[in-house]
């Protein structure tokens, strides 16, 4: 598989779509009354969003349905792995607080890599509706969508789950930490 033609080999492929139809078997609780074979003809009819989810799973992130959009006709995908995804932490919010970095600059941002991949943030509303589901982020902490107007005063949101609760919190959106990633969504 090359970065660029986000294409995947048929075994990437293949190897894939079998983990996926383990984790949406195994959770059947993220989506009640949805069947594998219709996801899976959707994902066969999309390679370029089987290679955003390649991604999503390469990074640690464990994409699994959680949700389906009867007027558009489209099955949603979170990260469903228990902590922030390994792939993704370290990272500050956006590329503007990437460049806005004096010193011990990350590799990249939250939003950089997410675009990269074909995929989007989780906004806020997105991570609460995500921890109804199971207790995820007891111990890491997800990047989630900023309003602008706390971005453009350098701010950015983050979220985990302690004590029983989801909390929302923020801080400079040129800061990272190692255990402060970012959750994503596809819709497919």
């Amino acid at each position: 598989m090359t970065m660029n033609n986000k294409e995947l080999s048929l075994e990437q492929r293949e190897e894939l779509l079998a983990t996926l139809k383990a984790r949406f078997e195994k959770s059947m609780n993220r989506h009640k009354g949805l069947e594998w074979a219709k996801v899976q003809a959707k994902l066969d009819a999309s390679p370029e969003k089987l290679w955003s989810l390649y991604e999503m799973e390469r990074t640690g992130g464990e994409p699994d349905v959680v949700d389906y959009d009867e007027k558009s006709g489209e099955y949603i995908f979170y990260d469903c792995s228990a902590e922030s995804p390994k792939g993704r932490r370290s990272v500050c919010y956006d590329r503007e607080a990437l460049e806005s970095r004096k010193k011990h600059k990350p590799e990249t941002s939250a939003i950089d890599m997410a675009t990269a991949m074909g995929i989007a943030l989780l906004t806020e509303e997105q991570y609460r509706e995500l921890q109804k589901l199971e207790n995820f982020d007891m111990k890491t902490s997800s990047w989630v969508q900023t309003p602008d107007n706390i971005r453009k005063l350098g701010g950015a949101l983050f979220c985990d789950r302690r004590y029983e609760t989801v909390f929302v919190y923020h801080n400079g959106a040129d800061s990272y930490f190692a255990a402060r990633g970012f959750r994503g969504s596809l819709k497919v």
